[in-house]
């Protein structure tokens, strides 16, 4: 298995530009502890293949929270081919990558997951439209520091402790409940950038950032206790759009409130990015069978549902921060 996974990262690397983001190797690896990082070679994007409790078979999913690639137009090359020794494969596509069109000539089941807020960098005033926002933000650039982390693994310590108590705080279980493991492998992806928020001389809050060509996309956040209270979020995310709209980049996915469907008015995180984007955009969920009968097999004993793949309904009972 490691040769083939080598060599169609050498074919990839040669066919394609450098990946960077969601869609670089290492990414993929830094989710390991939930499933093998298995190479789509032709598109340049990434699964990860898993055992099914039970039974002699396997299946994939996408890397969370999206799944992308550098050519999407040979993503169903790669699909066809995971028939092979795939079950099924499930996964949350890039908004910013194919179209809802396409992505159902590719999979069986495409529906809408979350709405992702965005900000269109090109725009005139790249800071927020909300007033509310712009007030907040003038507060908290007084009484903050915010500096771009110029070598991310070297903040590796820092970024555990406050996402550690992001988790307690939320309670975030399953795949959003990174360890510090993977933290620090992402923190070394290219791409990766990282703004840190200081008052008083203390560290009290963190945004990461992954760049992927045009688009910069809204990692994680995490925050310490002052930190929530001296509203710190304001000044690095006003900090980073500004920066990002400096640079050149034209658009940020600032990625969607909390659960799954469309925003809840009355959320505090959807509040806080409806608060600094311009538009939204949809990232669909798709899902395929690519062995139908024993997909069958698998499930001719279970109640209907809408989860998919059927036979890990209840798998993972995670909680978005």
């Amino acid at each position: 298995m490691a040769g083939g996974v080598n060599s169609a990262r050498t074919l990839a690397s040669a066919t394609l530009p450098e990946p960077t983001g969601y869609a670089h190797p290492g990414y993929a690896d830094s989710l390991e502890e939930f499933g093998s990082p298995r190479p789509l070679s032709r598109c340049g994007g990434w699964l990860l293949e898993r055992p099914i409790e039970g039974a002699p078979f396997r299946d994939a999913m996408g890397c969370y929270p999206l799944f992308a690639c550098r050519d999407w137009s040979l993503l169903p090359e790669d699909l066809d081919a995971l028939g092979q020794d795939l079950v099924s494969v499930v996964l949350v596509a890039d908004p910013f990558g194919a179209g809802e069109e396409f992505l159902r000539q590719c999979f069986d089941q495409v529906a809408p997951f979350k709405e992702h807020f965005v900000v269109d960098l090109a725009g005139p005033a790249p800071g927020s439209r909300s007033t509310h926002h712009r007030r907040y933000s003038r507060r908290a650039l007084q009484e903050h520091t915010v500096e771009r982390v110029q070598n991310p693994t070297e903040f590796a310590g820092e970024w555990a402790r406050l996402y550690q108590r992001l988790i307690e705080r939320h309670g975030i279980r399953g795949i959003p409940a990174f360890s510090p493991q993977a933290l620090a492998r992402q923190l070394a992806i290219p791409g990766m950038v990282v703004w840190r928020a200081r008052r008083g001389g203390e560290t009290v809050g963190a945004t990461l950032w992954l760049q992927q060509g045009e688009v910069a996309y809204y990692h994680l956040g995490a925050y310490a206790d002052e930190g929530y209270r001296s509203r710190a979020s304001f000044a690095l995310f006003s900090t980073a759009i500004e920066a990002f709209a400096a640079e050149g980049t034209l658009w940020l996915d600032l990625g969607g409130g909390a659960g799954a469907g469309a925003p809840v008015e009355d959320d505090g995180l959807t509040r806080f990015k409806r608060g600094w984007a311009t538009s939204s955009r949809t990232a669909y969920l798709c899902a395929r069978v690519l062995a139908p009968a024993v997909y069958r097999e698998l499930t001719k004993s279970l109640p209907p549902t809408g989860y998919f793949p059927a036979y890990r309904q209840g798998e993972f009972a995670s909680s978005d921060g």
